[in-house]
């Protein structure tokens, strides 16, 4: 199975502003509350949030980084995220796909939350040479996924697995339960 491609994210989005419920959905709050508590460092200098969608997650983030760049692919997502993020002006909303358009850094956070499933095993492999060159020693990877089947390449635990065999990350945080992984690596 190949990479998820645009047309998929663009029907999501086409009828409703939140496809996935992360504005009111519990598992996604808790979710984002423990992956917040589960970064080593309380603040970070430069942060990559690929795939933000409405903001949600970027909004917790941005309490936590002195510079955040986020990206999605759907413009109607970015504007939501624009009108939650507003008052933040140390955090940048930019219509992104990855692995083509990474941005060059450097960063000492990448955050993975819920996108890296909907790649295949090539593309999560470009990714990850992404990350690492666009990140510092000492950097700090998060990775979360919900643990469930999809109709995505990959499950979040196979994604888990293949991110946490990229040379050069070692894992400092390893949490699970039924519904998600969490896993923090870090560059020494």
């Amino acid at each position: 199975m190949t990479s998820t491609g645009r047309a998929y994210f663009e029907e999501m989005y086409r009828d409703v502003d939140d496809p996935w419920e992360f504005e009111s959905s519990l598992y996604e709050e808790r979710k984002y509350a423990i992956t917040v508590a589960s970064m080593p460092r309380f603040r970070y200098r430069s942060a990559y949030e690929p795939g933000c969608s409405v903001g949600v997650l970027t909004e917790l983030l941005a309490n936590r980084c002195d510079r955040l760049l986020s990206s999605d692919i759907i413009p109607s997502a970015l504007q939501r995220a624009e009108t939650r993020l507003r008052r933040n002006s140390h955090v940048w909303l930019e219509e992104r796909s990855i692995p083509a358009q990474w941005p060059s850094g450097p960063f000492d956070l990448v955050v993975l939350s819920e996108i890296a499933y909907y790649f295949d095993v090539t593309d999560l492999g470009r990714i990850m040479t992404c990350v690492m060159e666009s990140t510092v020693r000492g950097a700090h990877v998060v990775g979360v996924h919900w643990r469930g089947e999809t109709i995505y390449p990959l499950t979040g635990d196979r994604a888990h697995e293949i991110i946490a065999r990229t040379p050069g990350l070692v894992t400092v945080v390893h949490h699970t339960e039924e519904e998600f992984v969490l896993n923090v690596w870090e560059r020494p």
